[in-house]
């Protein structure tokens, strides 16, 4: 259970007293006999060791000594016993959000109530934290944690000053200087923060990666996308876990928080810092600055070297960027922009799920014959005119585009700025794209009825585990399995 910034020193309070009456009770003293040796009423004593009242360093001393106990064992944060940990954790749920909307009564842990009955009190609390949380792991709130995300790297610029330090840091320490980072690079990275990285071909469906921190394992798929930036990417994200210091998750924007830093770390480590900005500011002088050649020069993803620059762009190169993936019906997978791009967003600021201007490059690129390239367009929108350049791919299951742009007058350092393709967009204007011409809707509109295709994620329900998404028991089983083969 985790604490707020105003539960802690109640808890902090509470323990102490209960580790004052654990102590006095055990040199078989009563509250009256204590009281008179400190020369206290033993009312106030009982206050101290309710939790009530915060007693003054000097009488812990003196308390300390009576008890013939160092004064470190009576300001230990742990409980004494078992019983004291379950007083003190009813005492904590009943002060949570989640039980004060209830409108129920407190009932106080007192020695009247026995053992068993207090387990299940406080088995009661968990269930319905636990609840409370899965409840929030709905699509709804997923759209609200990651608007708020994008939003917060968007005043930042995408960058994070924090992280790019621990990934230049631990590439040092696994002498990694130049070149592409490679798989036995990554090996010894996690080695040196005690994992060892196994690959295996029965990971939950529910999981990209499992780390069994009890045995310092990391549990990797056996495949990956050609050149295997997929393995590193993931082990790097894994291992990010335990070098930002991540607690369990306790909401979902603390989940999708996580997920954005582990992700930052992995593309430091793959394209670090110091060398990425030489390479770009060479490019940059040369005005030849370009998503592929960054791309093929840390021998990464197309798609990663794009995000990448918006990590660096704005900082390092003083350029405002753009980036979109979106599928090849034109909806928006993810996106960032700090170059005033006007991205499709619904009435909560969710861009996710969004359709593209059918002018945008991201959507005209799947009109090229040749694919194999990347694709120049300049866009005429009502904020200006933007500059891109667009990668297509395909999945086993879809297309999708990566854009990369900025604004017209910053296209001139990169290559690709003399392209003649050029549109005008309108939107969100329904008459740019968004409606058929009047001729084709007089022709068809009363003579068609389409079988809409029906996306699957929209009646999926979320798996209600310690992450989200994630099935515990599935997870478990496989380290279970995995454990007694070792």
């Amino acid at each position: 259970m985790t604490l707020s910034s105003s539960q802690a020193p109640r808890v902090e309070l509470l323990t102490l007293g209960k580790r004052l009456r654990f102590f006095r009770m055990k040199a078989s003293l009563t509250l009256e006999q204590l009281g008179t040796q400190i020369n206290m009423a033993p009312s106030q004593l009982s206050l101290i060791e309710n939790g009530h009242r915060e007693p003054k360093l000097s009488l812990l001393q003196k308390i300390a000594q009576i008890l013939d106990i160092d004064l470190a064992d009576l300001l230990s944060t742990a409980p004494p016993d078992k019983r004291s940990a379950l007083e003190i954790e009813l005492d904590q749920a009943q002060h949570s959000q989640v039980y004060a909307s209830l409108g129920l009564p407190l009932i106080r842990g007192t020695k009247s109530i026995p053992d068993d009955a207090l387990e299940s009190l406080v088995g009661l609390h968990r269930e319905i934290e636990r609840r409370d949380r899965a409840a929030i792991a709905t699509p709804e709130e997923a759209r609200r944690a990651n608007t708020e995300s994008r939003l917060r790297m968007r005043e930042r610029n995408n960058y994070i000053p924090e992280i790019e330090e621990l990934a230049e840091e631990l590439l040092r320490k696994a002498n990694h200087t130049t070149g592409a980072l490679t798989h036995r690079t990554v090996a010894i990275m996690a080695e040196q923060l005690g994992f060892t990285l196994i690959y295996v071909d029965d990971l939950p469906h529910s999981t990209r990666s499992i780390t069994d921190l009890k045995n310092g394992r990391i549990y990797l798929p056996p495949a990956s996308i050609p050149g295997g930036h997929g393995l590193r990417s993931l082990a790097l994200q894994a291992m990010a876990h335990a070098v930002l210091g991540h607690d369990r998750p306790s909401s979902y924007t603390e989940f999708l928080q996580q997920r954005l830093e582990i992700n930052y770390f992995a593309a430091a480590c793959l394209i670090p810092q110091k060398r990425a900005v030489e390479f770009l500011s060479t490019a940059k002088k040369e005005r030849n600055l370009a998503i592929e050649d960054f791309r093929d020069a840390f021998g990464v993803t197309h798609e990663s070297a794009a995000q990448r620059f918006t990590n660096l762009g704005t900082h390092h190169l003083d350029l405002e960027v753009h980036f979109l993936r979106s599928n090849g019906d034109g909806s928006l997978q993810k996106g960032y922009e700090n170059d005033g791009l006007p991205l499709p967003a619904d009435p909560t600021g969710t861009i996710e799920g969004q359709i593209l201007c059918r002018r945008w490059g991201a959507r005209t690129a799947f009109e090229q014959t040749n694919r194999t390239s990347e694709f120049y367009q300049y866009t005429d929108t009502p904020a200006g005119t933007y500059w891109c350049t667009v990668q297509t791919g395909t999945t086993e299951t879809e297309s999708f585009s990566i854009s990369f742009g900025v604004p017209f007058d910053q296209a001139k350092w990169f290559r690709g700025r003399d392209t003649t393709n050029r549109t005008v967009s309108r939107c969100p204007d329904p008459s740019c794209c968004r409606r058929p011409s009047q001729d084709l809707a007089n022709r068809w509109a009363d003579s068609s009825w389409p079988s809409a295709r029906m996306h699957a994620h929209v009646l999926s329900p979320l798996p209600q585990g310690s992450f989200p998404g994630v099935d515990d028991t599935e997870v478990f089983q496989f380290l279970s399995r995995h454990a007694a083969q070792t």
